[in-house]
């Protein structure tokens, strides 16, 4: 399965994928939802009592939450400790994380660096929040300068806005009235800062007002935080277009299931798209928290056949694929994922809304374009998206840019283009490690 060519040094790791040689009939469990899991972590280990959390998929990025949160003093029995796979226990803290000094190890994990950066704002600290390299290189000060705004020691370690960075509480005084505590953040950036801070509200004295200074995107990832801080007992946070508030509360230990990940299910569910036939994903229903569940829609839009009800979400393509116009600011980590069904289509597809992207694991627009360029397809990059005409993609070796989603999306050319060859294909491993092994089946 990971076969190298001649020519290439014997230490570079590079998968071949395996095309399918027909039609595809086939049932994908994918791994439980990322996005929820870290919300729910995080409201578990402020909660007060022991919450018992199922679906937590392995995967580096909850492997690294898992070990900030202890290193914060958070109680956390491991799912090799118990009997039922994936499944986690959060001892919480009731909102006194442990003292500092400590450092909590983020390794490439965006979300969890953002996420535990505002957790550990609420502690004595210091608190060092540090990742390895391709994570320093990613932007963070919307996130720092709003919780300095809040009265949060943050010291950086090298530059303003990266990582490593220090901090340490306490935060929240009120307003002169007596109301929240009140803080401004662009929302035409990533939802993450917004989100946690957003989580860290209801522990603020007066709870937490933010307002937003320029239009938001992807609201679909606030609505998620809303929905799981109110499974965790803190109802009556609101998201409007300018402002969100969060009432001041305390979560309480719960029994939570986390759903399949949408995010994930999109690459088999492209690969009914992109081969032809079918593929069921059990368990993303149409009452899913997530945006990217949308995803099918959009296949559906392109021409395939779609079922979503209580079971889970089915794709279907026997016909033509058609391009479409779409904007993607709701479902910005799918780009990578329609990018690569996009040449299979008989018309072209414009994507825009995502310049943001940019800024994520790698560069989404630039990097997207380039590999797929190289795999003779006709992509070219906009100001907010980018354009990919139909086309014949052919063998190439891609890669990765240190991005799981850039290699599973470029994982699924290979089921048609024969000698599409991944480098570094054990990134997947950020969000769904046995991503080879499902493709493998697949086709």
């Amino acid at each position: 399965m990971n076969d190298l060519p001649s020519d290439l040094p014997a230490d570079v790791d590079v998968h071949r994928v395996r095309p399918a040689l027909e039609p595809l009939s086939a049932v994908v469990q994918v791994p439980g939802s990322k996005s929820v899991a870290n919300r729910a972590l995080v409201c578990a280990a402020l909660a007060d009592g022991t919450s018992r959390l199922s679906g937590v998929a392995p995967g580096d990025d909850t492997a690294a939450m898992l070990d900030c949160l202890q290193a914060l003093g958070v109680g956390v029995s491991h799912a090799d400790e118990l009997t039922v796979p994936d499944e986690v226990l959060i001892d919480g803290t009731g909102g006194r994380l442990a003292p500092g000094p400590a450092t909590l190890p983020a390794r490439l994990a965006g979300t969890t660096s953002r996420f535990v950066t505002a957790l550990a704002a609420l502690g004595a600290g210091p608190f060092t929040i540090d990742g390895l390299p391709p994570l320093r290189s990613r932007p963070m000060t919307p996130l720092h300068d709003a919780l300095a705004a809040l009265g949060a020691h943050v010291s950086p370690g090298e530059r303003w806005g990266h990582l490593p960075v220090t901090v340490g509480g306490p935060l929240g005084d009120a307003t002169a009235d007596g109301g929240p505590a009140y803080v401004a953040i662009r929302g035409d950036v990533s939802s993450q800062y917004i989100t946690a801070l957003m989580m860290i509200g209801p522990y603020l004295p007066h709870g937490l007002r933010i307002e937003l200074t320029t239009p938001l995107v992807s609201r679909s990832y606030l609505g998620i935080t809303a929905a799981v801080m109110a499974s965790f007992g803190v109802d009556g946070v609101e998201v409007g277009d300018d402002v969100v508030t969060v009432p001041a509360g305390r979560y309480r230990a719960t029994d939570y299931t986390v759903e399949p990940d949408a995010s994930s299910a999109s690459y088999p569910l492209a690969a009914a798209a992109i081969v032809g036939g079918t593929v069921h994903v059990p368990g993303l229903t149409q009452t899913s928290l997530q945006g990217d569940a949308r995803f099918a829609d959009v296949l559906g839009e392109m021409g395939c056949d779609v079922v979503v009800n209580d079971r889970g979400t089915t794709v279907t393509r026997e016909g033509p694929l058609r391009g479409l116009a779409i904007d993607m600011v709701d479902l910005s980590d799918l780009v990578p994922t329609l990018a690569v069904v996009a040449p299979f289509a008989h018309t072209p597809t414009t994507i825009r809304g995502v310049g943001f992207i940019r800024g994520k694991e790698s560069d989404r627009l630039g990097d997207l374009c380039r590999e797929l360029r190289a795999a003779g397809v006709r992509a070219t990059e906009t100001d907010d998206g980018l354009v990919v005409a139909p086309g014949h993609p052919h063998g190439a070796r891609l890669g990765t840019h240190h991005d799981h989603r850039l290699a599973m999306s470029f994982g699924l050319l290979g089921l048609v283009a024969d000698g599409i060859e991944i480098e570094d294909p054990a990134v997947v491993s950020k969000s769904w490690p046995d991503f080879w092994q499902m493709l493998e089946e697949l086709a």
